[in-house]
Parts: C-alpha cells; sequence; structure tokens
C-alpha cells in the first residue's frame, strides 16, 4: 500500500502530517510512503533524514510559494491509498485520488463545503482528525488537544513578550517588583496550558469558566478559580463547554470585569462547539483595563471572545494591546508537526492489516472520524448542512464533535479544543 504526504499549500501554514519517526514506522508496516520534497522545510525536518527513515521522494511544482503549481505531485496524489495532511487539501487535489483511498487530516467539514463534495465524489474515505471522539481510548489520536496544547503555551509568550512589564516577582537592589496578574478565560485545554505557562513565568494567575468540574485542574496548576454564581451546569457534550444564555454572561461579565481591571495580561480560549465565540470581554471591560496590558484572543478566528478583536491583527485601545493570532501551533512547526504526526499515526495503524487498511465500521473511533465513506458524507449534521443524505450507519444523533460555524477559517480547528483535560 502507498502513502503519501504532501507539501502544505495554505497560506502560513508551516506544518507537516508525518515526520521522519512517524515514517519510519509506517514502512515498518508495510506501507510506501512518499513524501514530497520540502514537506518538512518549514517544520525543520529534512528531505534526508525522510529518506533515511525509508520514504521516497517526490517532486513538486511551483518551488515554495503557496499556491504553487502542484503538477510535480499528481502521480502520487493519484497512485496514493492513504494521504494525510494538515489542513484541508484542495478540492482539485482530492478530484486527482482514487476511488477507495483513504484522506487524514484536519478537514474543517463545517468550512470546506466543496472539499467534503468532491470527496463523497471521488468515492474517497475522509478520516478527520476533528471529528475523532472524545474518548478514553482516542487521547493518542487528539490531533485538537495537542494543538490547542501549544496554542495555549504560544499566547502567554506572546502576552510576555508584549507585556511592558516583567511576569515574575523579583526582588532588586532598587526595589520590588510586584508579579504580573494573568487571567485565563477558558479552562479547557488551551487554557490550562496558558495556565501553566504563566505560572512557569511566575505570574499570578485568575481562571474564568463556566464547568465547576475544571476548578481542581485549574488549582493544581497554581491558578485561582474565579467562582461565579451557577444556578445550572455549563458542561456540555464531552467535557466541552455549552452554550449558556445572555443574563448568565452578563453576570459573568460583571464579576470578571473588576478582575479584568487589574489584569496585566488576559489570555482568552473560550470555544462553544457549533457556536460563535462567546463575547466575555466587551468593548466597556477593556476601557476600564489599565494603559499597557495586553490581551491575547485565541477564539478570535470563531468571532473571537474580545468584542474588539480582529483575526490577524493588533488593536491598540486606549492603550491595551488586543492581538487576534491566526493559527498559533504553526508558530511552532517542528513539535506541533512532531506531535500531530504521532496523532496521525495512532489513528492510522490500528487501521493497518497485511498491508492494507481495513475500516473497521463498527469501530466507535472509526465511525465518528469518518467524514465520507463509499461515495457518502457519513458525518450526518455535514450531510444536513450540505443538503445531502448521510449514510446511515454513520448517522449519529448528536453533534460529537467541535465545528465551528460556517464561514470560520479552517485553520481554526488547530485550537478548538476546550475538553477538560489537563495539558
Amino acid at each position: 500500500m502507498k502513502a503519501f504526504v504532501p507539501r502544505e499549500r495554505r497560506p502560513g501554514e508551516t506544518r507537516v502530517a508525518a515526520t521522519p519517526e512517524t515514517v519510519k514506522k509506517l514502512v515498518k508496516e508495510g506501507l510506501e510512503v512518499a513524501v514530497e520534497r520540502g514537506a518538512g522545510r518549514s517544520a525543520y525536518f529534512a528531505d534526508g533524514d525522510y529518506e533515511g527513515a525509508g520514504a521516497t521522494l517526490v517532486d513538486g511544482g511551483g518551488g515554495e510559494a503557496a499556491g504553487g503549481d502542484d503538477s510535480g505531485a499528481d502521480a502520487a496524489w493519484g497512485d496514493a491509498d492513504l494521504v494525510a495532511t494538515v489542513t484541508a487539501p484542495p478540492a482539485d487535489r482530492v478530484r486527482r485520488m482514487k476511488a477507495g483511498a483513504v484522506l487524514v487530516g484536519l478537514l474543517a467539514p463545517h468550512a470546506e463545503d466543496e472539499l467534503v463534495r468532491a470527496l463523497a465524489e471521488r468515492g474517497v474515505s475522509a478520516l478527520a482528525m476533528e471529528l475523532v471522539p472524545r474518548i478514553s481510548r482516542a487521547q493518542s489520536m487528539d490531533a485538537l488537544s495537542s494543538q490547542a496544547s501549544i496554542a495555549g503555551y504560544k499566547a502567554v509568550l506572546l502576552a510576555a513578550h508584549r507585556l511592558p512589564r516583567y511576569f515574575p516577582l523579583l526582588m532588586t537592589a532598587a526595589g520590588t517588583v510586584p508579579p504580573a496578574r494573568v487571567v485565563v478565560m477558558g479552562a479547557g485545554v488551551a487554557g490550562l496550558q496558558a495556565v501553566a505557562t504563566a505560572k512557569r513565568l511566575g505570574a499570578q494567575v485568575e481562571v474564568s469558566d463556566i464547568r465547576e468540574a475544571v476548578k481542581e485542574q485549574v488549582e493544581s496548576l497554581g491558578g485561582k478559580f474565579i467562582e461565579l454564581p451557577m444556578e445550572e451546569s455549563g458542561e456540555g457534550a464531552g467535557g466541552y463547554a455549552r452554550e449558556m444564555g445572555e443574563d448568565f454572561l452578563r453576570r459573568q461579565r460583571e464579576i470578571v470585569a473588576a478582575r479584568l481591571a487589574a489584569a496585566d495580561a488576559v489570555i482568552t480560549t473560550a470555544l462553544v462547539p457549533g457556536k460563535p465565540a462567546p463575547k466575555l470581554v466587551t468593548r466597556e471591560m477593556v476601557a476600564g483595563m489599565k494603559p499597557g496590558a495586553v490581551i491575547v484572543d485565541l477564539a478570535v478566528e470563531q468571532g473571537g471572545n474580545c468584542e474588539l478583536s480582529r483575526a490577524g491583527e493588533e488593536v491598540d485601545e486606549g492603550g491595551v494591546l488586543i492581538l487576534g493570532p491566526r493559527n498559533l501551533p504553526a508558530e511552532m512547526p517542528h513539535d506541533a508537526s512532531l506531535l500531530y504526526a504521532r496523532n496521525v499515526l495512532a489513528l492510522v495503524k490500528p487501521l493497518l492489516a497485511d498491508g492494507r487498511i481495513e475500516l473497521d465500521l463498527g469501530d466507535e473511533v472509526v465511525d465518528g472520524a469518518l467524514l465520507t465513506h463509499d461515495g457518502a458524507v457519513r458525518h450526518a449534521p455535514t450531510a444536513e448542512r450540505l443538503g445531502m443524505a448521510a449514510a446511515a450507519a454513520g448517522e449519529r444523533a448528536a453533534d460529537d464533535g467541535p465545528h465551528p460555524e460556517p464561514g470560520a477559517q479552517p485553520d481554526a480547528t488547530a485550537v478548538e479544543t476546550e475538553e477538560v483535560r489537563s495539558p
């Protein structure tokens, strides 16, 4: 069986779906692995290392520029039984795949309508990493968590870099410098990693979340949980936060506003699957913050937790700097690729038998992750949105994964995990 790892073409994407480490293990399983030249270059994996791991290098076209001509890799797309990508590939690449081939990646079914239709039309079996069910057996396959953890870490470093003061408490001959005060909004995977990172840098950290279940984890990392008047649980399916009413959000904002007024840095990570990001930081709250404070909005590509944040831009509002970074995992491409490639391997390896991929449709992981198969869209919410009939065996009563609003940037899928797990 032939596997292919193409170079990512999406602007700003620096990650790669396989590393020399995972290629070596795929080859050991009996696969012939082809890697497009330069696929790992931006993540600091050399072509020679892939060759040393047993891969064959395939020439692509158009140089390194995003959107270049891919004609040199057309044969690899057409010959492959398995294609592994980071982000959703162009639909025209998928239309070159053979029927029955398997595509694995963060396929953004919520936004990539043309891709989903092309996958179904070509009879490609697509395993979407963001649809992997949230069960213990699948934790090693959880790409959303691995990438969200990186985003939470990087967000704190961005805040520390742009903050005009120290993070830690310092006792100097010139006097004592108090520690920075950090507020983290949303204690999922990204939020918990942000807490841990801010504490390592010496900051005082407070955390706001609508799920009482995360309090213990926040405190175990050294953070202080901001108590909210909870009349009902904010816990949603699969450990995700659920959408709360406007009255609750108003009261939450009132309680958090005082914390933000004293904060030096704010990291917002709150997301609700299938919904726009809740507005937790209003224009008025920003106006009440002190000049020099920094807000890093990790939910910006789903609408943002801060009313003033803009995707991919920096906003200076009365001396408060609001950052809306896109695709933070791609800013740490080596380790992001290392972890993502292991997630892909963990998903694919159990499917390999005698040099072939066998998709057991009765397996909970396979059934959950399958977006398309045998000419049909198996993921019921996507099929319903596209007006296509879902395969009966693949229909599920509830939406079991995070799906941002249509129109959100596909790269947002790398940071959507807000499940209650430790970093």
